[in-house]
C-alpha cells in the first residue's frame, strides 16, 4: 500500500508539473505577442510624433527660404535692369527678363520641394528604426517586470501544487483501505502535519519576501558576533543530526550597521543552506574580515558547489538549481531571495562563488559601524 500511496503521489506531482510547464510555455507565447504589438504600437505613435515635427520643421524652413528667395529675387530684378540700362545702354525686354526670372525662381522652388521630400524620407526610415529601438528600450524594464511577476506566481502556483497534491493523494488512499490500523491513521496525520508546516513556511517566506521589499529598515551599530552565536543556536540541531561541525572566527565587537533581527535571519538562511548541501562530517567555515569601511562576513561548507550556470540566478525568487531538486533536499529556493531582499534592506551586499578548494562561499559585506 505504501508503494502504491508513493507511485500515486510522484504520478501527481509529474501530472502536475507538466501541466504548469504547458500553461507556462501558452502564457509566455501569448505575453511575448502582447508585448512586440505593443512594441509595434509604440514605434507608430513614436514615428508619428517625429514625422509631424519633422513636417512642421521642414515645411517652416521651405516657406522662409522660398519668400527669402523671393525678395532677393525682386531686389535683384531691379538692379539688374539699371544696371543695363546705366552702363551697357542695353535695353532689356521687360517680358523676357521676367519669364527668365520666372524660371528661376521656379526651378529653385522645385528644388527646395525635392529637398523637403527627400529629409522627411531620411527622417521616417531613420526615425522607424530609432523609434522601434527606442520603443523596445522603453518596454523592456515593463516587460522583464512582468516575466519576473508572472514566472514567481507560476513558481509559487507550482510550489503551492505539490503539498496539496500530496495531501489529497494521501487522504484518498487512506480512505479507500477497508482495515485501517490506528497506527496508520497517526502517521497519515503526522505526514500531512508535516505538508501543512510546509505550506506555512512557503507562506512566511513569501510575506517576509514582500516586507522587506516595501519597508525600510532602521539601521544601527549591530555587534555581528552576537548575530552570529544566535543564528548558531538555531541552525544546531540540523547541523548536529548531519554531525556538521560549525567554526566560527568571527572576533567579539565586530561592529556593523545593520537591523540585528533581520541580520539573524539572514545569517540563519546561509547557515540552513550551508547545512542542507553539505555533506555528513564536514565543516562549515564562518569567518570575518575588516577592509577600510567594510566588513566582509564570509560563510562557506564543504559541499559540491553550485552549478556554475546557476550561478547568476541563485538569488532569484523560487530558483532552485538542477543538483538540488530532488527530494533529499527540501525547500522552496525561497530562503536565498529573501537573503538577498534582507541584504539589500540593510544596505549590504551578497555575493556567492564557488571556493577553489570546494564548496560554495557566500560573503555578505557590512558598512562597519562606530562604536555604539
Amino acid at each position: 500500500m505504501e508503494v502504491f500511496k508513493n507511485i500515486q503521489i510522484k504520478v501527481s506531482a509529474f501530472w502536475h508539473s507538466w501541466l504548469m510547464d504547458n500553461v507556462a510555455d501558452a502564457t509566455s507565447t501569448l505575453r511575448s505577442g502582447l508585448f512586440r504589438s505593443a512594441r509595434l504600437k509604440l514605434t507608430g505613435f513614436y514615428l508619428l510624433v517625429l514625422i509631424v515635427f519633422s513636417l512642421v520643421l521642414t515645411l517652416s524652413l521651405r516657406s522662409l527660404a522660398g519668400r527669402a528667395f523671393d525678395r532677393a529675387g525682386a531686389g535683384d530684378r531691379g538692379m539688374v535692369q539699371r544696371i543695363f540700362n546705366d552702363y551697357y545702354s542695353v535695353p532689356i525686354d521687360p517680358n523676357n527678363f521676367n519669364t527668365f526670372q520666372s524660371n528661376q525662381n521656379a526651378n529653385v522652388h522645385h528644388d527646395l520641394d525635392k529637398d523637403v521630400i527627400i529629409i522627411n524620407a531620411i527622417a521616417i526610415v531613420v526615425g522607424g528604426i530609432v523609434s522601434y529601438w527606442y520603443a523596445g528600450r522603453t518596454l523592456r524594464p515593463i516587460e522583464e517586470a512582468h516575466e519576473t511577476q508572472a514566472r514567481f506566481a507560476a513558481d509559487a502556483s507550482h510550489e503551492l501544487r505539490t503539498p496539496l497534491a500530496a495531501l489529497r493523494v494521501e487522504n484518498e488512499v487512506f480512505l479507500h483501505q477497508k482495515n485501517s490500523k490506528l497506527s496508520e491513521a497517526r502517521d497519515l496525520i503526522k505526514s500531512n502535519l508535516e505538508e501543512v508546516q510546509r505550506l506555512e513556511n512557503l507562506a512566511s517566506n513569501l510575506l517576509s519576501l514582500t516586507q522587506y521589499g516595501q519597508t525600510s529598515l532602521t539601521l544601527s551599530p549591530t555587534d555581528l558576533h552576537a548575530v552570529i552565536a544566535a543564528a548558531l543556536e538555531n541552525a544546531s540541531k540540523a547541523a548536529k543530526n548531519k554531525r556538521i561541525s560549525l567554526d566560527n572566527t568571527v572576533h567579539a565587537n565586530a561592529l556593523v550597521l545593520g537591523q540585528a533581527d533581520s541580520l539573524i535571519q539572514l545569517v540563519g538562511i546561509i547557515l540552513d543552506n550551508a547545512v542542507k548541501y553539505s555533506p555528513a562530517k564536514s565543516t562549515v567555515h564562518i569567518d570575518g574580515v575588516k577592509n577600510d569601511s567594510r566588513y566582509h562576513l564570509s560563510i562557506r561548507d564543504e559541499g559540491d558547489g553550485i552549478n556554475e550556470d546557476d550561478l547568476p540566478f541563485i538569488f532569484d525568487r523560487l530558483f532552485r538549481g538542477d543538483k538540488s531538486r530532488n527530494s533529499r533536499t527540501p525547500g522552496y529556493g525561497l530562503g536565498l531571495s529573501l537573503a538577498h531582499e534582507i541584504v539589500r534592506a540593510n544596505q549590504a551586499t551578497i555575493t556567492a562563488r564557488n571556493y577553489p578548494s570546494g564548496g560554495a562561499q557566500f560573503v555578505v559585506s557590512f558598512a562597519v559601524a562606530k562604536d555604539k
